[in-house]
């Protein structure tokens, strides 16, 4: 992502609490970087909004009450972000193409709605848009990131430490998209000595 994002990027990370969005507020926040998210579930809304925010995230949107692609046009006076992350695919690949300014790239790496957006051709090209598909990366890159993470300049975020038997939970947490970050489970003899959040 890193090496075609311009001097003052703006970028947009269309997931919820999933990695792909949280890692693109880590790698992508550096000095004159704007970031936008977005988030839902209100009654967890407001320490998800926090956590974003503390992650980086200049604009936080509630796809569920406003439109994405209305508040990140407003936000950035019509002219849309420079770079968009899309992990989500189905639901949010109309809001990615109306949210991406002119010129501007969406870098797709995943598909958790599904593979078969709707789709307006005349969008990406009157735009000018560039996609790229992007997956997991070589082991170079992957080596790369483990330097980053050993270096202290990305770090996992942990959103809980829950025990096995605990399991059920943790898949209804993820279901409900109420976490911000990684759950990790436990053997239940194990101690929990990871700080909520790192």
């Amino acid at each position: 992502i890193q090496e075609f994002l311009s001097p003052r990027p703006q970028c947009h990370a269309a997931g919820r609490t999933d990695e792909p969005s949280i890692g693109t507020v880590g790698m992508v926040r550096s000095p004159g970087t704007q970031l936008l998210g977005r988030q839902t579930e209100r009654e967890v809304l407001e320490r998800l909004l926090e956590a974003a925010r503390g992650a980086g995230a200049e604009l936080v949107v509630d796809y569920t009450t406003e439109k994405v692609d209305e508040a990140v046009r407003r936000h950035t006076a019509k002219r849309g972000v420079d770079v968009i992350v899309d992990s989500i695919g189905e639901k949010t690949w109309m809001t990615s193409l109306r949210s991406v300014r002119r010129g501007g790239r969406i870098v797709t790496c995943g598909a958790t709605t599904g593979p078969n957006p709707p789709e307006e051709i005349r969008l990406i090209y009157w735009k000018q848009i560039s996609i790229l598909g992007s997956t997991m990366g070589n082991d170079r890159e992957f080596r790369a990131l483990l330097h980053a993470v050993a270096s202290g300049r990305l770090a996992p975020r942990i959103d809980r430490v829950l025990s096995l038997s605990d399991a059920p939970a943790a898949y209804q947490l993820l279901e409900e998209g109420r976490q911000f970050g990684k759950i990790v489970l436990v053997p239940d003899a194990a101690k929990k000595e990871w700080p909520d959040g790192d």
